[in-house]
């Protein structure tokens, strides 16, 4: 441990440990389930691809410019599986998946044997 991290104020875990090979993973540090998303960073104007960075949660390339064509806007592109190729233009950014549970109760009528036409029908209950 560094000094430099005994003044950090702002406990957040990274998620270091999760491999970037995997789509999805359980931190083991923090115990949420993460994303490993891809971005290529492109130039606007002739498409070339640039380097880039994480900076305060925005990805942005790593010289202001093209070094192809000198323009200075750039589009953020997501990839679902990065290739060999890529993976120095590549950015990846690990993303905390939202689980929405919704809770629900089922039950369900016996069949009563004696009569022939009734049919077992299931119950509503709200929450």
């Amino acid at each position: 441990m560094t000094i430099l991290e005994l003044f950090k104020f702002n406990k957040v875990c990274e998620h270091v440990k999760v491999r970037p090979d995997v789509d999805y993973a359980y931190c083991p540090d923090c115990g949420e389930l993460i994303e490993n998303q891809w971005y290529l960073i492109r130039c606007s104007c002739c498409g070339v691809k640039l380097k880039g960075f994480l900076k305060n949660g925005k990805i942005i390339p790593e010289k202001h410019f093209c070094y192809n064509c000198g323009a200075r806007e750039y589009i953020i592109e997501r990839i679902n599986k990065i290739n060999f190729i890529d993976i120095s233009y590549a950015v990846l950014v690990k993303a905390i998946v939202n689980h929405k549970f919704t809770s629900s109760t089922q039950s369900w009528v016996e069949t009563d044997f004696r009569t022939s036409n009734y049919r077992p029908r299931l119950l509503q209950q709200s929450l």
